[in-house]
């Protein structure tokens, strides 16, 4: 396969803009969402064919929902949702072969909140089976491939919403994060991914039988003022009294106290490149001012062991009980290897299973002191350049998979389990071109200060997109 990039942006109605400019020229009339649905319509039917991120199509109810738009600050904007929600009228598959291809007759909480910005969904978007990797790369549709770059990974497990926004399809689309997975693939693909606090955006209901409640909901754009826009109309929707609002943000804020580590463990470096762009951009916040300091790792190696047994935990409880959690209808015989190597991890070290969830609530309230001392926590977003399609795909044996996922995608779990929020910006690029994303993470309900530093950095060091 050629391993060039593929993109969608043309000089059509949606052009290059982000979705706050789309929503502006429906407003004032200069287009209708008719044509912008229309557009990424297109867009979609002539990139898909090589990128493969797309699970679901909802073209026609997406031409309806147009003819009388939702209001709201995306009013018309077309997007994409995530395989793993629910949407009446849609099937919901979590890229398995065990759920059977059948329309659901109900729309989950947090898909109403999203929906409520005004946007108009197109369809479902690729993800690995239950999402429980760092690639999409799910037996049910094949491989979803990086726009920048065909044969390369997107990341995971949002990977098909990554490509979409990347190529230009659509400016935002739904993604999640139980490990990583709206910012790793944010990294991967050039984009803007904000895992926000636990509790910010309405939770995944079953969510809550995890013993530590890992996983978040959230979105991809190309801008942070998406973003931005984003979230403040989320909050008009949901807004959760135990934590700051964070209202409009316009711009920089104060200058901060900023730590950066690049270590997978102690004495155990990131990729060159990566540690050469996190480098780069501690220079960056150093010359506007903000105060910066290197520092160890917040982790030790039990971590990721006791991260991987939740994991397992996660893949059990949904091979157990997938008929009660996911669909009556679910054959756990036909879930992937990798799904089955979680679950065989889980019964041979279920004992460990309390221990482990222990130290991990414990590393939560240790990691919130980090922030009496600093302000916002740096590091790269993965631990190496975007690997090719197969490094971490179906057809690796588990144990090979679980070792390279521990080279490629150390850092992002420790928001998962602190539950505070992090951000991933695409501010540098790998030797071969393909983006490297550099995260900020900041305290419990701190989202304002980690969208004003992104803001500064954007229009500091404006990111190249296949617009550009």
């Amino acid at each position: 396969m050629e391993t060039h990039a593929v993109s969608a942006f043309c000089d059509d109605v949606l052009g290059n803009a982000d979705a706050v400019e789309i929503a502006r020229r429906i407003e004032d009339r200069e287009i209708s969402a008719h044509e912008a649905i229309e557009a990424a319509i297109a867009r979609a039917e002539k990139v898909n064919p090589l990128l493969n991120a797309i699970a679901a199509r909802s073209f026609d109810s997406a031409r309806r929902d147009a003819e009388h738009p939702r209001s709201g600050t995306f009013a018309g904007v077309p997007s994409f949702m995530k395989d793993n929600e629910l949407v009446e009228g849609s099937s919901m598959r979590f890229g398995s072969r065990g759920i059977p291809d059948k329309p659901v007759d109900t729309t989950s909480p947090f898909a109403k909140q999203y929906l409520s910005t005004g946007v108009i969904n197109l369809g479902k978007t690729t993800t690995p089976e239950f999402g429980l990797t760092g690639t999409t790369e799910a037996l049910l549709h094949g491989p979803t491939h990086n726009p920048w770059k065909l044969g390369f990974s997107p990341g995971g497990s949002s990977g098909g919403s990554a490509a979409l926004v990347a190529a230009g399809v659509v400016p935002i689309a739904h993604a999640n994060d139980g490990g990583g997975s709206t910012r790793i693939p944010a990294a991967c693909c050039g984009l803007v991914g904000l895992k926000p606090s636990r509790g910010r955006l309405v939770e995944i209901e079953s969510a809550a039988l995890l013993p530590v409640k890992i996983v978040h909901q959230g979105m991809l754009s190309r801008s942070v003022r998406d973003t931005v826009a984003f979230y403040q109309a989320a909050e008009r929707y949901h807004r959760n009294p135990r934590l700051p609002e964070i209202g409009r943000v316009t711009g920089p804020g104060r200058r901060l106290r900023i730590a950066f580590f690049s270590e997978i463990e102690d004495g155990v470096p990131s990729h060159p490149e990566c540690v050469s762009a996190l480098i780069e951009a501690a220079a960056l916040c150093e010359s506007l001012g903000h105060s910066v300091e290197r520092v160890p790792p917040p982790f030790d190696e039990r971590f990721h062991e006791d991260f991987f047994l939740l994991w397992s935990t996660l893949a059990f409880a949904i091979t157990q009980f997938g008929k009660q959690l996911i669909h009556p209808d679910f054959d756990k015989s036909k879930v992937e290897d990798f799904t089955k190597g979680l679950v065989a991890h889980f019964q041979d070290n279920a004992w460990r299973v309390p221990a482990a969830v222990f130290r991990l609530r414990r590393f939560g309230t240790k990691f919130a002191r980090s922030f009496d001392r600093y302000d916002v926590l740096m590091n790269p977003t993965v631990a190496m350049p975007v690997p090719e399609l197969g490094f971490i795909g179906p057809e690796v044996a588990f144990d090979t998979a679980l070792e390279r996922l521990k080279w490629f995608i150390p850092f992002s779990p420790i928001q998962n389990v602190s539950g505070t929020p992090a951000i991933s910006l695409p501010l540098a690029q790998s030797k071969s071109g393909l983006p490297i994303g550099i995260q900020l993470g900041s305290a419990m309900g701190a989202e304002r200060t980690l969208l004003e530093l992104a803001l500064e950095l954007e229009e500091a060091a404006p990111w190249p997109t296949l617009a550009s």
